[in-house]
Protein backbone atom coordinates (compact mmCIF):
# COMPACT_ATOMS: atom_id res chain seq x y z
CA UNK A 1 0.00 0.00 0.00
CA UNK A 2 1.80 3.31 -1.53
CA UNK A 3 1.56 5.53 1.59
CA UNK A 4 1.08 8.59 -1.09
CA UNK A 5 -2.19 7.13 -2.66
CA UNK A 6 -3.05 6.63 1.16
CA UNK A 7 -3.27 9.65 2.19
CA UNK A 8 -4.38 11.21 -0.55
CA UNK A 9 -7.52 9.17 -0.84
CA UNK A 10 -8.08 9.35 2.34
CA UNK A 11 -8.55 13.30 2.73
CA UNK A 12 -9.85 13.90 -0.72
CA UNK A 13 -12.44 11.01 0.70
CA UNK A 14 -13.23 13.00 4.34
CA UNK A 15 -13.09 16.10 2.19
CA UNK A 16 -16.02 15.06 0.19
CA UNK A 17 -18.36 14.29 3.08
CA UNK A 18 -18.15 17.95 4.99
CA UNK A 19 -20.52 20.37 3.35
CA UNK A 20 -20.39 24.14 3.44
CA UNK A 21 -22.96 24.03 5.82
CA UNK A 22 -21.45 21.40 8.37
CA UNK A 23 -18.52 23.56 8.29
CA UNK A 24 -20.14 26.97 8.89
CA UNK A 25 -19.39 28.65 5.60
CA UNK A 26 -21.82 30.22 3.18
CA UNK A 27 -23.35 28.61 0.91
CA UNK A 28 -23.60 29.98 -2.68
CA UNK A 29 -22.22 29.88 -6.58
CA UNK A 30 -21.87 26.77 -8.19
CA UNK A 31 -19.96 23.88 -6.61
CA UNK A 32 -17.95 21.60 -8.87
CA UNK A 33 -16.70 18.85 -6.14
CA UNK A 34 -18.74 17.24 -3.52
CA UNK A 35 -18.45 18.48 -0.12
CA UNK A 36 -15.39 21.66 0.82
CA UNK A 37 -13.19 23.06 -1.66
CA UNK A 38 -9.18 22.43 -0.83
CA UNK A 39 -9.20 26.46 -0.67
CA UNK A 40 -11.63 26.12 2.15
CA UNK A 41 -10.24 23.07 4.22
CA UNK A 42 -6.63 25.22 4.14
CA UNK A 43 -8.89 28.50 5.59
CA UNK A 44 -10.29 26.21 8.27
CA UNK A 45 -6.87 24.90 9.27
CA UNK A 46 -5.35 28.12 9.01
CA UNK A 47 -2.60 26.77 6.30
CA UNK A 48 -2.01 28.09 2.29
CA UNK A 49 -3.56 26.57 0.36
CA UNK A 50 -0.36 25.51 -1.83
CA UNK A 51 0.56 23.51 1.54
CA UNK A 52 -3.07 22.01 2.18
CA UNK A 53 -2.85 20.70 -1.69
CA UNK A 54 0.53 19.45 -1.02
CA UNK A 55 -0.91 17.35 2.07
CA UNK A 56 -3.58 16.10 -0.04
CA UNK A 57 -1.52 15.51 -2.97
CA UNK A 58 0.20 12.57 -0.72
CA UNK A 59 3.06 14.67 1.60
CA UNK A 60 2.44 14.13 5.05
CA UNK A 61 6.37 13.91 5.49
CA UNK A 62 7.70 16.10 8.12
CA UNK A 63 3.90 17.62 9.18
CA UNK A 64 3.83 18.52 12.56
CA UNK A 65 0.99 17.61 15.13
CA UNK A 66 0.20 20.52 15.57
CA UNK A 67 -0.74 20.66 11.50
CA UNK A 68 -2.33 17.48 11.76
CA UNK A 69 -4.91 18.65 14.70
CA UNK A 70 -6.16 21.55 12.27
CA UNK A 71 -6.47 19.90 9.87
CA UNK A 72 -8.32 16.51 11.57
CA UNK A 73 -10.46 19.96 13.18
CA UNK A 74 -11.42 21.56 9.64
CA UNK A 75 -12.39 17.96 8.16
CA UNK A 76 -14.52 17.05 11.34
CA UNK A 77 -12.50 13.63 12.12
CA UNK A 78 -13.67 11.62 14.48
CA UNK A 79 -11.61 9.90 17.12
CA UNK A 80 -10.46 7.04 14.89
CA UNK A 81 -9.83 9.28 11.61
CA UNK A 82 -7.27 11.36 13.55
CA UNK A 83 -5.63 8.46 15.06
CA UNK A 84 -5.45 6.99 11.32
CA UNK A 85 -4.32 10.48 9.85
CA UNK A 86 -1.15 10.23 13.11
CA UNK A 87 -0.35 6.59 11.23
CA UNK A 88 -0.39 7.98 7.96
CA UNK A 89 2.05 10.88 8.73
CA UNK A 90 4.15 8.25 11.15
CA UNK A 91 4.68 5.70 8.04
CA UNK A 92 5.23 8.86 5.66
CA UNK A 93 8.08 10.13 8.00
CA UNK A 94 9.44 6.28 7.94
CA UNK A 95 9.50 5.32 4.91
CA UNK A 96 10.81 6.71 1.46
CA UNK A 97 7.49 8.30 -0.11
CA UNK A 98 9.34 9.02 -3.29
CA UNK A 99 9.14 5.14 -3.61
CA UNK A 100 6.74 2.41 -3.06
CA UNK A 101 7.48 0.58 0.57
CA UNK A 102 9.14 -2.40 0.47
CA UNK A 103 6.71 -5.02 1.69
CA UNK A 104 7.63 -7.15 5.27
CA UNK A 105 7.69 -10.86 5.34
CA UNK A 106 4.47 -12.48 5.96
CA UNK A 107 3.90 -11.51 10.08
CA UNK A 108 4.69 -14.43 12.62
CA UNK A 109 1.46 -15.75 14.62
CA UNK A 110 2.44 -14.41 18.12
CA UNK A 111 3.26 -17.61 20.59
CA UNK A 112 0.19 -16.44 23.00
CA UNK A 113 1.14 -17.74 26.99
CA UNK A 114 -0.91 -20.22 27.95
CA UNK A 115 -2.60 -18.42 30.65
CA UNK A 116 -4.15 -16.74 27.76
CA UNK A 117 -6.19 -19.66 27.08
CA UNK A 118 -7.01 -20.51 30.73
CA UNK A 119 -8.38 -16.72 31.24
CA UNK A 120 -10.57 -17.42 28.06
CA UNK A 121 -11.48 -20.76 29.26
CA UNK A 122 -12.99 -19.13 32.69
CA UNK A 123 -15.24 -17.42 30.41
CA UNK A 124 -17.90 -19.44 30.58
CA UNK A 125 -21.56 -17.55 29.87
CA UNK A 126 -20.46 -15.93 26.75
CA UNK A 127 -18.03 -16.53 23.30
CA UNK A 128 -14.69 -14.87 24.53
CA UNK A 129 -11.30 -15.01 21.73
CA UNK A 130 -8.60 -13.41 20.82
CA UNK A 131 -8.05 -11.41 17.16
CA UNK A 132 -5.02 -9.29 15.37
CA UNK A 133 -5.80 -6.51 13.50
CA UNK A 134 -6.26 -9.00 10.29
CA UNK A 135 -9.06 -10.66 11.77
CA UNK A 136 -7.45 -13.52 11.97
CA UNK A 137 -9.03 -16.24 15.00
CA UNK A 138 -5.96 -16.93 17.20
CA UNK A 139 -7.76 -18.16 20.64
CA UNK A 140 -11.51 -19.13 22.07
CA UNK A 141 -13.16 -20.46 24.31
CA UNK A 142 -15.39 -23.49 23.49
CA UNK A 143 -18.26 -21.16 23.66
CA UNK A 144 -16.64 -18.79 21.02
CA UNK A 145 -15.44 -22.35 18.96
CA UNK A 146 -19.46 -23.39 18.70
CA UNK A 147 -20.59 -19.94 18.23
CA UNK A 148 -18.03 -19.65 15.26
CA UNK A 149 -18.16 -23.32 14.09
CA UNK A 150 -18.74 -21.97 10.61
CA UNK A 151 -16.20 -19.52 10.40
CA UNK A 152 -13.91 -21.95 11.18
CA UNK A 153 -15.32 -24.85 8.76
CA UNK A 154 -15.00 -22.11 6.57
CA UNK A 155 -11.13 -22.00 6.97
CA UNK A 156 -10.49 -25.64 7.25
CA UNK A 157 -11.85 -26.07 3.53
CA UNK A 158 -9.28 -23.66 2.35
CA UNK A 159 -6.47 -25.41 0.44
CA UNK A 160 -3.55 -24.26 2.50
CA UNK A 161 -5.73 -24.18 5.91
CA UNK A 162 -5.15 -20.87 7.06
CA UNK A 163 -6.29 -19.44 10.45
CA UNK A 164 -10.26 -18.67 11.19
CA UNK A 165 -10.68 -15.51 9.74
CA UNK A 166 -13.59 -13.09 10.13
CA UNK A 167 -13.15 -10.43 6.88
CA UNK A 168 -13.01 -14.15 4.72
CA UNK A 169 -16.29 -15.47 6.22
CA UNK A 170 -18.04 -12.18 6.00
CA UNK A 171 -17.31 -11.57 2.42
CA UNK A 172 -16.41 -15.41 0.83
CA UNK A 173 -18.80 -17.62 2.85
CA UNK A 174 -21.81 -18.72 1.43
CA UNK A 175 -23.27 -18.86 4.68
CA UNK A 176 -22.25 -15.49 6.04
CA UNK A 177 -25.32 -13.57 5.21
CA UNK A 178 -27.46 -15.85 7.20
CA UNK A 179 -25.53 -15.83 10.23
CA UNK A 180 -24.80 -12.05 10.25
CA UNK A 181 -28.47 -10.25 9.46
CA UNK A 182 -27.37 -7.24 9.60
CA UNK A 183 -24.52 -7.81 6.72
CA UNK A 184 -24.18 -4.75 5.39
CA UNK A 185 -23.13 -3.06 8.48
CA UNK A 186 -21.26 -5.75 9.84
CA UNK A 187 -19.42 -5.88 6.42
CA UNK A 188 -18.95 -2.25 6.69
CA UNK A 189 -17.51 -2.54 10.28
CA UNK A 190 -15.43 -5.24 9.19
CA UNK A 191 -13.59 -3.03 6.58
CA UNK A 192 -13.49 -0.35 8.64
CA UNK A 193 -11.14 -2.59 11.21
CA UNK A 194 -8.93 -3.78 7.93
CA UNK A 195 -8.89 -0.23 6.91
CA UNK A 196 -7.70 0.79 10.17
CA UNK A 197 -5.16 -1.85 10.82
CA UNK A 198 -3.73 -1.07 7.34
CA UNK A 199 -2.87 2.51 8.28
CA UNK A 200 -1.46 1.38 11.96
CA UNK A 201 1.04 -1.40 10.10
CA UNK A 202 1.25 -0.49 6.53
CA UNK A 203 3.96 -3.08 5.53
CA UNK A 204 2.09 -6.51 6.91
CA UNK A 205 2.19 -8.52 3.94
CA UNK A 206 -0.31 -11.22 5.02
CA UNK A 207 -2.72 -7.79 5.23
CA UNK A 208 -1.85 -6.81 1.78
CA UNK A 209 -2.41 -10.68 0.66
CA UNK A 210 -6.02 -10.60 2.54
CA UNK A 211 -6.94 -7.81 1.06
CA UNK A 212 -5.65 -8.18 -2.20
CA UNK A 213 -7.55 -11.25 -2.13
CA UNK A 214 -11.10 -10.36 -1.27
CA UNK A 215 -10.79 -6.93 -3.69
CA UNK A 216 -10.11 -9.75 -6.33
CA UNK A 217 -12.88 -12.21 -5.34
CA UNK A 218 -15.48 -9.23 -3.74
CA UNK A 219 -17.16 -6.94 -5.04
CA UNK A 220 -18.56 -5.78 -1.94
CA UNK A 221 -15.55 -5.92 -0.57
CA UNK A 222 -13.92 -3.65 -3.34
CA UNK A 223 -16.64 -0.84 -2.80
CA UNK A 224 -15.76 -0.65 1.02
CA UNK A 225 -12.28 -0.88 1.20
CA UNK A 226 -12.23 2.22 -1.63
CA UNK A 227 -14.56 4.24 0.69
CA UNK A 228 -10.99 4.79 3.38
CA UNK A 229 -13.87 4.29 6.36
CA UNK A 230 -12.19 3.68 9.63
CA UNK A 231 -13.22 2.92 13.38
CA UNK A 232 -12.46 2.07 16.52
CA UNK A 233 -14.47 -1.62 17.33
CA UNK A 234 -14.38 -1.13 21.24
CA UNK A 235 -18.21 -1.94 22.62
CA UNK A 236 -21.50 -2.07 21.49
CA UNK A 237 -24.16 -4.58 19.53
CA UNK A 238 -24.82 -6.87 17.16
CA UNK A 239 -27.49 -9.48 16.25
CA UNK A 240 -26.44 -13.18 14.72
CA UNK A 241 -28.40 -15.90 13.27
CA UNK A 242 -26.42 -19.45 14.81
CA UNK A 243 -27.23 -22.43 12.85
CA UNK A 244 -27.90 -24.53 15.94
CA UNK A 245 -29.58 -22.00 18.26
CA UNK A 246 -31.14 -19.41 15.95
CA UNK A 247 -31.66 -15.33 16.52
CA UNK A 248 -29.27 -13.82 19.01
CA UNK A 249 -28.49 -10.25 19.97
CA UNK A 250 -25.69 -9.43 21.82
CA UNK A 251 -23.16 -6.83 23.40
CA UNK A 252 -19.50 -6.62 23.00
CA UNK A 253 -16.35 -5.53 24.90
CA UNK A 254 -13.75 -5.50 22.78
CA UNK A 255 -10.09 -5.01 25.30
CA UNK A 256 -6.36 -4.13 23.83
CA UNK A 257 -4.30 -6.29 25.20
CA UNK A 258 -1.26 -4.76 26.72
CA UNK A 259 0.88 -7.94 26.94
CA UNK A 260 0.19 -8.58 22.98
CA UNK A 261 0.35 -4.88 21.36
CA UNK A 262 -2.38 -5.33 18.55
CA UNK A 263 -4.73 -7.93 19.53
CA UNK A 264 -7.78 -7.40 20.81
CA UNK A 265 -9.71 -10.14 23.67
CA UNK A 266 -13.06 -9.91 22.63
CA UNK A 267 -15.97 -11.44 24.41
CA UNK A 268 -20.11 -11.73 24.01
CA UNK A 269 -22.52 -11.26 26.40
CA UNK A 270 -26.41 -11.59 26.50
CA UNK A 271 -28.75 -9.74 28.53
CA UNK A 272 -29.59 -11.65 31.59
CA UNK A 273 -32.63 -13.59 31.41
CA UNK A 274 -33.10 -12.83 27.61
CA UNK A 275 -33.91 -14.96 24.74
CA UNK A 276 -29.92 -14.94 23.64
CA UNK A 277 -29.44 -15.85 27.01
CA UNK A 278 -31.27 -18.64 27.10
CA UNK A 279 -29.55 -19.27 23.46
CA UNK A 280 -26.35 -18.92 24.58
CA UNK A 281 -26.75 -21.40 27.62
CA UNK A 282 -28.48 -23.90 24.60
CA UNK A 283 -24.82 -23.41 22.64
CA UNK A 284 -22.78 -24.13 25.45
CA UNK A 285 -24.79 -27.03 26.08
CA UNK A 286 -24.38 -28.39 22.71
CA UNK A 287 -20.50 -27.65 22.22
CA UNK A 288 -20.15 -29.80 25.39
CA UNK A 289 -21.95 -32.65 23.70
CA UNK A 290 -19.93 -32.17 20.53
CA UNK A 291 -16.61 -32.02 22.46
CA UNK A 292 -14.29 -34.83 21.00
CA UNK A 293 -11.67 -36.55 22.99
CA UNK A 294 -9.06 -34.91 20.65
CA UNK A 295 -9.87 -30.91 21.52
CA UNK A 296 -8.27 -30.44 25.12
CA UNK A 297 -4.97 -31.48 23.08
CA UNK A 298 -6.27 -29.28 19.97
CA UNK A 299 -4.12 -25.70 19.27
CA UNK A 300 -5.78 -22.98 20.86
CA UNK A 301 -8.51 -21.24 18.52
CA UNK A 302 -8.76 -24.27 16.60
CA UNK A 303 -12.78 -25.58 16.57
CA UNK A 304 -13.50 -29.51 17.48
CA UNK A 305 -14.09 -31.17 14.21
CA UNK A 306 -17.17 -32.64 15.02
CA UNK A 307 -18.78 -28.79 14.93
CA UNK A 308 -18.62 -28.69 11.25
CA UNK A 309 -21.49 -29.26 9.66
CA UNK A 310 -22.06 -32.60 7.50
Amino acid sequence: MDNRDEVREFLTSRRAKITPELAGLPVGGRRRVPGLRRSEVAALADVSVEYYAKLERGNLTGVSPAVLEAIARALQLDGAERAHLRNLARAADGSDTLARPRRRPAARQPALHRSLQWTLDAVTAGPAFVRNGRMDLLAANALARAFYADAYAFAEDAPNRRPANLARFQFLAPDARRFYPDWELAADICVAILRTEAGRNPHDKDLHDLVGELSTRSDAFRTRWGAHNVRHHGTGSKRFHHGVVGELTLAYEGLEMAAEPGLTLTVYTAEPGSPSAEALRLLASWAATHETEEQPQATAGSPPTSHRKG
